[in-house]
């Protein structure tokens, strides 16, 4: 936050449940930090717990900005931010587009690709997003009590049932709080110009936690919502999904019969398909340079899709089946 074009009045670290020297460092560095207390509720309940005591002594037009330990602003992001939330009265708020950090090996390397296709998809939609991100979002003050106060007025969940501006009650507390301001009137932008690095997943094994988390916590976050005016989109979109896992899986399972019994013919339709496919994968990753776009053409993420695929079928099996949650 030190090193931004639009330098913060005030920067305030959060030491949530830490067991390393987090809060002295942050300290010496000149940020003020807010140690939780008791928090059972991850990074929604400590983030209540700092909103409970900061809100009340900020007036509506200042502005919060929450980001991520795991994520590093762009320099510029702050001024660019703050630009577009000023510029309209009705923005809720500005999230950002983010891209992945270095490592993670191939794992890594498949979410850097997965990003930059993120990235060109919100600007070639000039910044209309379906989430702000949990990476780094700026709201004004006014914006997050009117939050709290539609949860304790029974307007929106009830959350933590304190009017605490996150839902602790949830798998994936930014998708809900973008619920809420969408059904609030307000409106969300991720800015082509607001970006930012945030550290990759470097296991299989931690990138399906949390695409798991965030696949049913999308899903629960429409069932608490019901079918409305603002969710009709996302149900079409999960709807989506859930017809793309069983087409996959059933054309595999079509690959692999005409394979056993000797039935697997070339047809320039599907020939055709596959080539779209494999234009659309060249395309797409244009963002991360020419030898990218060459790699992207052996079609070898297949595999990354495959695994999403994967973890999108036990998410909505386990939302269906209200089986127990652990994250």
């Amino acid at each position: 936050m030190q090193n931004q074009t639009y330098r913060p009045s005030r920067v305030v670290v959060v030491a949530d449940n830490c067991t390393d020297k987090t809060a002295k460092l942050a300290y010496w560095a000149g940020a003020q930090v807010l140690v939780t207390q008791h928090n059972r509720y991850k990074k929604a309940g400590a983030l209540n717990q700092v909103f409970a005591d900061l809100l009340p002594q900020m007036a509506d037009h200042d502005m919060v900005m929450v980001v991520d330990a795991d994520s590093e602003l762009d320099p510029d992001f702050l001024n660019y931010a703050v630009a577009k939330l000023n510029a309209n009265p009705n923005m809720g708020a500005i999230g950002g587009i983010f891209r992945g950090g270095p490592g993670g090996g191939f794992v890594g390397h498949l979410q850097r690709n997965e990003y930059a296709r993120y990235a060109r998809d919100v600007a070639r939609l000039n910044g209309k997003c379906l989430v702000v991100t949990g990476t780094a979002a700026l709201f004004r003050v006014g914006t997050l009590k009117a939050v709290s106060r539609g949860r304790i007025a029974g307007i929106l969940p009830p959350g933590d049932g304190m009017g605490g501006v996150y839902d602790t009650s949830v798998l994936t507390e930014d998708n809900e709080l973008t619920f809420a301001l969408l059904h609030l009137g307000y409106k969300v932008l991720s800015p082509k110009e607001c970006t930012l690095v945030t550290e990759v997943m470097s296991t299989w094994r931690a990138l399906w936690k949390q695409r798991e988390r965030w696949k049913r916590g999308a899903v629960e976050n429409c069932f608490q919502y019901g079918l409305t005016r603002i969710t009709w989109r996302y149900w079409g979109r999960q709807l989506f999904t859930m017809l793309g896992v069983l087409v996959t899986f059933t054309y595999l399972a079509s690959l692999i019969y005409a394979a056993a019994v000797g039935g697997f013919h070339l047809r320039p339709l599907w020939m055709l398909v596959t080539a779209v496919f494999v234009l659309e994968r060249v395309v797409t990753v244009r963002y991360r340079g020419w030898k990218h776009m060459v790699l992207a053409a052996s079609m070898y993420e297949l595999v990354f899709d495959m695994f999403l695929q994967l973890v999108h079928a036990k998410a909505f099996t386990d939302a269906l089946l209200r089986r127990e949650r652990k994250w």
